[in-house]
């Protein structure tokens, strides 16, 4: 059984009650919204991953201001190859600011739209699980930096 394990980094970043969030498209053209960032390049820092995936996704420069947590998700999957794999997806949320730049749309990429959303529009969105996990560790700042929305046969 193939084994995989991603690391990404994602940001939280609210300004005037709206958060940002990028529409990412699926394989299958499937269109739903997350929080800006992504898998970090090896030998990559967290924190340059974040900075760098949210530039590339939104067009803003952000500053990390602090860590929120660490989410994971563990999901069976078949590979390319049709053999059964298992795929583990390690998410480190950080809150950020906007410190220049300006909104634009990632082209060639995994997102295809940027924008800003009133928080309380959020769960009306198509969107993925951890852009309500990363609100909860936004509200909450848990101790363990652990939403309580994450799932628990995670780990």
């Amino acid at each position: 059984m193939k084994q995989e394990l991603r690391v990404a980094a994602y940001a939280v970043v609210v300004r005037d009650h709206e958060v940002l969030l990028a529409r990412w498209v699926a394989r299958d053209g499937t269109k739903r919204w997350t929080l800006p960032g992504g898998g970090m390049d090896h030998g990559e820092e967290p924190l340059a991953t974040v900075v760098r995936e949210v530039a590339e996704e939104t067009g803003y420069a952000v500053e990390p201001t602090a860590l929120l947590g660490v989410d994971s998700i563990l999901r069976g999957r078949v590979s390319r190859l049709g053999a059964p794999g298992s795929f583990q997806g390690l998410r480190i949320v950080y809150e950020a600011r906007i410190t220049g730049g300006a909104l634009r749309h990632e082209t060639g990429g995994s997102t295809d739209l940027a924008a800003w959303h009133p928080l309380d529009t959020v769960p009306a969105l198509p969107r993925v699980g951890l852009v309500d996990i990363g609100l909860d560790l936004w509200r909450e700042r848990p101790p363990a930096g652990r939403s309580r929305l994450a799932d628990p046969a995670n780990g």
